[in-house]
């Protein structure tokens, strides 16, 4: 079985390659890479580029795991019920890590956070859902720190995953449900470290606050 857990793992890696900030920022004259944070990601295409472009960046990073997550689900929901959502798992950490370390662009991406909503949307448990959601919105607008959220809601995934893992269908066995276990431990972990400069600025108060105009040059 080891062959389907690189095969998702490879798949999704291939699926993250599709950097939807920078090649929207290609299409206008920008590398998003070069400005900002130098991040590809959602909040740096809002602040760089702007709203319509950071819904389109969001809108595609979120999509490439949920779609894979999907099919990875329905696939093996068939042919291997008690593994599909682990497998599920390691299709999208293979997103993210595609997402974060695109190899064509120097490995230098974003940080995963659309594409773990992408994961976690393919749960199809509107309580982790609505709980996501809250976690992610409540801290950005009580403080204007995107960073913030994003963390906030990444532990909180990993504890919903604790106390509802085992009722999402199909059932994963036992052995199954504490290796999907590590995975999303390893997600959150890396949410994480790819924030570590972000948390290092919120501690000192400099962490830079969501701002839905497009920074202009000079």
């Amino acid at each position: 079985m080891i062959g389907h857990r690189i095969l998702c793992l490879v798949l999704g890696y291939l699926f993250g390659l599709l950097q939807t900030g920078y090649f929207v920022g290609r299409m206008m004259k920008t590398d998003i890479r070069t400005k900002g944070s130098g991040n590809s990601g959602t909040t740096n295409a809002l602040r760089v580029l702007g709203p319509k472009a950071g819904i389109a960046v969001f809108l595609g990073d979120f999509g490439k795991a949920f779609v894979l997550c999907v099919i990875l689900r329905l696939f093996y929901g068939r042919i291997l019920p008690e593994m599909a959502l682990m497998l599920m798992l390691y299709g999208g950490f293979g997103v993210i890590l595609g997402h974060n370390y695109p190899f064509y662009l120097g490995f230098k991406g974003g940080k995963g956070i659309a594409a773990t909503a992408g994961i976690l949307c393919a749960f199809f448990d509107w309580r982790i859902l609505v709980i996501c959601i809250l976690a992610f919105v409540m801290p950005i607008v009580l403080t204007r720190y995107v960073s913030l959220g994003s963390l906030v809601v990444e532990g909180v995934l990993l504890i919903l995953w604790l106390m509802w893992g085992r009722e999402l269908s199909p059932p994963l066995s036992e052995a199954c449900y504490r290796e999907a276990t590590v995975i999303m431990a390893l997600i959150a972990a890396l949410a994480y470290w790819r924030h570590r400069a972000n948390i290092g600025r919120l501690l000192q108060g400099k962490e830079n606050r969501l701002s839905f105009h497009r920074k202009k040059e000079g």
